[in-house]
């Protein structure tokens, strides 16, 4: 009896009518273990016509996740052959999810269920990301299910749905049943309902168990004690096969069972269905729940789970067709090394292939566990293939450490050219990491080793691993020369690859030196990376693109760029450089004074504890100005993080945005003015060429107005015509860009008209400390009749907010999450829901953008 269920059931129904129409949309089921998720599914599918193709699949608890899992099983009943699919598309996902699209397209109106995501591989969430994005105008629901617990699992699932438009997905929640709902059913069934209730709190297969338990015993405790009490009444003979069943995670397939039970099984295995502890699928059978499952294994001894592993390990290896990541299970669960040692680098390769990496990592962990046997040349691949995985997922410290073992062994075996392509590797993981000095050492011994052995795809990598590093460090003569040298070689050994590389560099180089030819060479190496799937410098090159663009101040094709580069970053689940790129993005929204959604972005990048330093780093840079700007006092620890990038190498690109964030501290009267001199001063002698200096030399002119500009050959039409004293001119160049802040800033220098403008847009865009500022400058200049500002009690009071909620207001214009709000004024979240709902309400609001812009529009913010 499924009581409580009928809204989400109607709620599922009306979703499948739409997508018959062409409508498509993704349904989120999402509850606790045992809400009755699977139940609800089942119940929907039982209703469901003739005219909808029914594929179901889900997701199993594997020690480590089966990479596309779930795609398989769809695949298996859309009747399409997706190994020889995945080989014709030579594992590239988006080629490979577009196939899949079309399959289940083709199938006319089309129900796919997924059930228990949270128990996904990475490249299954890809997929899902990939449907849930082009779901809108096809004729496929989508049913999800997954666990509403706090897991790592659980936290991926919440991020890919988060990428997915929200208009495309719905979440339905299948709550605990009301205390009702089980003195129904309990009376239905002659038992304590209450009792019942107050064991269960209403948790559906909990409540089954327990009206299932019988009579005459005392209630269990758990759970756990349920399921297991039911198990004692089998056949000694029955009870065994249960114990065996129970190794399987999700499903046992029949033809196992039989070659690791014999042929007793069948009555065995039907004396389990009668119980109602097993479920009989017509090919294979399963617990009713996995908690019921996970009950029964772990009451195992440790023996006899690894014997029962074991012969499920010989019984599936009888089916060439069985997943290697199964294999991989049953073989770590039976402690076969010899098993692991074969299986698991080849479950590793696998998940590579089809870009599940952190499944791929994994694995190689799994191997490295048992590889002290190994032959030295397989413990270093095994490194290295760990380091490569691990650098992919962002756990950059432990590349390092895989990698530093691959380097020893290497070294023993004297392995010259593996070695000094490691070192190269080294070079790479130490920059991602922050460490520019011994990303720099390692490049530098990379090329002196590979340059003793003949000429090889290492050495040129190697050369153009230094010309990046050099690029980075504007250091432009040193970058051509060592790129030049790759792309030569690159093209005599016919490396696209590295060409594609190198030509990055010296494009991005050239930008200083002759832009036309810096454009033409970045566009090169993005047209191969895009041809040739190379994504990695693909991504690479939309953000080089980009930055260009930026350095330039040509806005509209920067933010072109980074349209194109971010959304290509996000198909291919690149998070590394989709993440830089937002950084990149917010800092444009800061200079287009779209300033919320700044915060938005550069927020959403940052509060990701899995962020590498070196990704945060150009969302720190906009959070620092921004937060400057608007007054905030935790722009201290921003500006931390920013100057710890100098502390391991002075690098141009780092030193140039601290000494512009350090000026405009000094020139508010925040800071010291003296080093942020000191730092413009030193930046200035690093700087290749003057037009890399325009945006510092416009700050010196700000905190030192009587010091010489220089030569401004070369920088930014803005900059110039400020630096050279045509205020109007760089006001209108700034204005006609979309910069208002930037065009406040040159209208400083103009007449009292010019001043009373600034002071307005400064309002305007909310930077209160800087109008203060602006109010102290006019004064000293002997302005009179300045506009004080309303005070912000009083603005508060028009609108009837509280002092709280006026805090909270702030908070919200800044791009606060709730959960960083109530973290930020120490209160709990559900008050800051509170406040959050009495805000919008008082400024008639229906969302937080638009509380913002009515906020600014009533001189609230």
């Amino acid at each position: 009896m499924l009581l409580e269920r009928q809204a989400q059931l109607q709620q599922l129904d009306a979703l499948l009518a739409d997508a018959t129409q062409g409508r498509g949309r993704v349904a989120a089921l999402a509850g606790e273990a045992g809400a009755g998720k699977t139940a609800l599914v089942e119940a929907f599918t039982d209703g469901v016509g003739q005219g909808v193709t029914l594929l179901r699949s889900a997701c199993e608890d594997l020690s480590i996740p089966d990479p596309l899992g779930a795609l398989y099983d769809l695949a298996r009943e859309a009747q399409w052959e997706l190994p020889r699919a995945i080989d014709a598309r030579q594992g590239q996902r988006l080629p490979l999810f577009s196939d899949a699209l079309d399959v289940f397209e083709a199938k006319g109106p089309c129900l796919l269920i997924i059930e228990d995501l949270h128990w996904a591989d990475d490249a299954t969430l890809d997929f899902v990301r990939f449907l849930g994005r082009r779901i809108a105008n096809t004729h496929i629901l989508l049913v999800i299910t997954a666990r509403t617990d706090r897991s790592e699992g659980q936290m991926r699932v919440r991020r890919a749905f988060g990428e997915i438009p929200a208009g495309n997905v719905v979440r339905i929640e299948v709550p605990l049943l009301s205390e009702k709902a089980v003195l129904s059913l309990a009376e239905a069934a002659n038992r304590d309902g209450g009792a019942i209730y107050r064991a269960t709190a209403g948790n559906a297969f909990f409540v089954t168990e327990l009206l299932a338990a019988g009579n005459d015993t005392a209630l269990p405790a758990s759970v756990r004690d349920a399921v297991l009490a039911r198990a004692e009444r089998l056949s000694p003979g029955a009870r065994s096969m249960l114990d065996a069943v129970s190794v399987f995670p999700r499903r046992a397939d029949a033809w196992a069972l039989s070659g690791l039970c014999g042929i007793a099984s069948a009555g065995q295995l039907a004396e389990c269905v009668s119980h109602g502890l097993l479920e009989d699928l017509g090919d294979g059978y399963s617990f009713r729940h996995e908690i019921a499952r996970s009950a029964v294994e772990m009451a195992l001894t440790p023996s006899r789970r690894r014997e029962f592993n074991q012969r499920a390990l010989c019984a599936l290896q009888e089916n060439r067709g069985v997943a290697t990541a199964r294999l991989v299970h049953h073989a770590v669960e039976a402690q076969n090394l010899e098993a692991v040692r074969e299986l698991a680098p080849l479950a590793a390769r696998e998940a590579s292939h089809v870009g599940a990496h952190r499944d791929a990592a994994g694995y190689y962990e799994v191997a490295l566990r048992h590889a002290d046997d190994l032959p030295i040349e397989d413990r270093a691949a095994l490194h290295e293939g760990h380091a490569f995985e691990c650098h992919l997922i962002g756990r950059i410290d432990a590349a390092i450490e895989a990698q530093g073992e691959a380097r020893r062994l290497r070294q023993a075996l004297g392995d010259r050219l593996k070695e000094g392509d490691g070192l190269r590797c080294l070079s790479r993981y130490a920059y991602l990491l922050g460490d520019r000095e011994a990303a720099d050492r390692f490049g530098a011994q990379a090329v002196e080793l590979l340059e003793t052995a003949p000429e090889s795809p290492e050495l040129a990598m190697a050369y153009s691993n230094l010309s990046q590093l050099a690029m980075l460090a504007e250091r432009l003569d040193e970058t051509l020369s060592l790129g030049g040298k790759a792309v030569e070689l690159a093209e005599r050994l016919n490396r696209s690859d590295i060409l594609c590389h190198a030509l990055n560099n010296v494009g991005a180089a050239e930008q200083w030196l002759d832009l036309a030819k810096g454009r033409r060479e970045l566009a090169r190496s993005l047209g191969i990376a895009l041809s040739e799937n190379f994504q990695e410098h693909a991504a690479r090159a939309f953000t080089n693109c980009a930055c260009v663009e930026m350095n330039r101040l040509s806005f509209a094709e920067a933010q072109a760029f980074l349209d194109r580069g971010i959304s290509y970053c996000v198909e291919n689940d690149l998070a590394t450089w989709r993440d830089y790129m937002r950084g990149v993005e917010a800092q444009l929204l800061l200079r287009r004074g779209l300033w919320n959604d700044a915060a938005a972005v550069a927020h959403d990048v940052v509060d990701n504890e899995a962020t590498t330093a070196l990704v945060r780093y150009p969302s720190l840079v906009a959070l620092a100005k921004l937060r400057i700007r608007r007054g905030d006092p935790s722009a201290e620890p921003v500006l931390d993080e920013m100057k710890r990038f100098l502390d391991k190498g002075m690098e141009l690109q780092r030193l140039i945005p601290y000494a512009a964030v350090t000026a405009e501290l000094a020139w508010l009267g925040r800071g010291d003015a003296k080093e942020a001199l000191r730092l413009i001063d030193l930046a200035e002698g690093l700087s290749p060429t003057r037009t890399v200096f325009g945006e510092l030399a416009t700050w010196r002119q700000l905190l030192s107005p009587d010091s010489d500009p220089g030569d401004t050959t070369g920088m930014a039409e803005p900059h110039r015509l400020s630096l050279t004293g045509d205020w109007r001119g760089a006001a209108a160049l700034w204005d006609e860009m979309g910069a208002p802040f930037e065009r406040a800033l040159a209208l400083l220098q103009g007449d009292e008209p010019a001043l009373r403008e600034a002071l307005d847009i400064f309002e305007g865009l909310g930077a209160r400390p800087v109008a203060q500022h602006v109010r102290n400058l006019m004064r000293q200049s002997g302005v009179v009749c300045i506009a004080r500002g309303p005070r912000q009690a009083t603005r508060a009071n028009v609108a009837g907010l509280t002092q709280r909620q006026m805090e909270v207001l702030q908070l919200i214009e800044r791009g606060f999450s709730n959960k960083k709000i109530a973290a930020h004024l120490t209160i709990s979240p559900k008050t800051v829901d509170h406040h959050v709902s009495a805000v919008l309400d008082k400024l008639e609001a229906v969302s937080r953008g638009e509380a913002t812009a009515a906020a600014r529009a009533s001189g609230l913010l």
